[in-house]
């Protein structure tokens, strides 16, 4: 199957999945779903154009268990949140500034639909993949997964451990990880993307798989990512989190400075 038509029947089967999505949050007034629909459809994604492609099926059957297993683990640790918790202040604060416009909803959650056929760029690079043996670039590219994948669900697991606890209501979490980098969640996501470059390595048009990590940077750094949940932090915490920004790396893990404010 040609690349354009895999891209075609990724964001079909997205755009009925955020539509659905879009439904369940009209039912229940949480928004919050369009980041489970997101990270299933990226995972669905990576096994689409692993079934598609016209690589080694080393390099394919790789593609296909990184990106569904990471989408797996990423929809499924949101939709615990999204189904546990009232919805996410970002989301709270678009429908009263849309005053729950649903047609505004509508095309936000098939704007989202879109975001995963840019992201699976990267999967359609790697799924033309000519490696046929595990070294370098392809054990490379698992090496890079098992860390970020890992890294990530410790962020997660240390976030949501501090927020069970009703003593830390409107405090911010310094704890492990999140004493080193403000998201290391974000970051940990960030580096995932660097997997697919490694696998694609080779292929035809294996640049696009750099897409992946440029795009998924300019995303958290500058647009949906780390600007929303920031103002929602300095918000909902003020000068604690005004605290932490000064003393903590914001994307990166850096040891943390010392707070030089009076």
């Amino acid at each position: 199957m040609s690349m354009s038509t895999t891209l075609l029947l990724i964001w079909a089967l997205a755009a009925v999945a955020q539509s659905l999505g879009w439904l369940w949050q009209r039912r229940r007034a949480n928004a919050g779903i369009v980041d489970v629909i997101w990270a299933g459809g990226v995972g669905m994604a990576a096994l689409v154009a692993a079934l598609c492609g016209d690589g080694a099926v080393p390099a394919r059957i790789a593609l296909a268990l990184m990106g569904a297993l990471w989408g797996l683990r990423l929809a499924w640790h949101l939709w615990v949140r999204v189904r546990g918790e009232e919805e996410d202040g970002r989301y709270r604060y678009l429908r009263a500034h849309w005053q729950g416009h649903q047609g505004r909803f509508f095309l936000f959650f098939q704007a989202q639909a879109l975001l995963i056929v840019l992201f699976a760029l990267p999967f359609v690079a790697a799924a033309r993949s000519p490696q046929t043996g595990v070294w370098p670039w392809l054990a490379l590219a698992v090496a890079i997964w098992i860390v970020a994948v890992v890294g990530e669900a410790i962020a997660d697991r240390q976030l949501a451990r501090f927020r069970a606890d009703p003593a830390n209501r409107g405090r911010t979490c310094r704890a492990g990880l999140w004493r080193y980098s403000r998201h290391p969640n974000y970051f940990f996501e960030w580096l995932h993307w660097f997997a697919y470059v490694a696998l694609a390595v080779g292929a035809p048009q294996g640049w696009l798989a750099w897409a992946g990590p440029l795009v998924m940077y300019l995303f958290l750094r500058f647009v949906s990512g780390i600007p929303y949940t920031e103002q929602q932090a300095l918000r909902t915490r003020g000068d604690d989190y005004r605290a932490y920004q000064r003393s903590t790396s914001i994307l990166i893990p850096w040891p943390p400075r010392k707070d030089s404010a009076p």
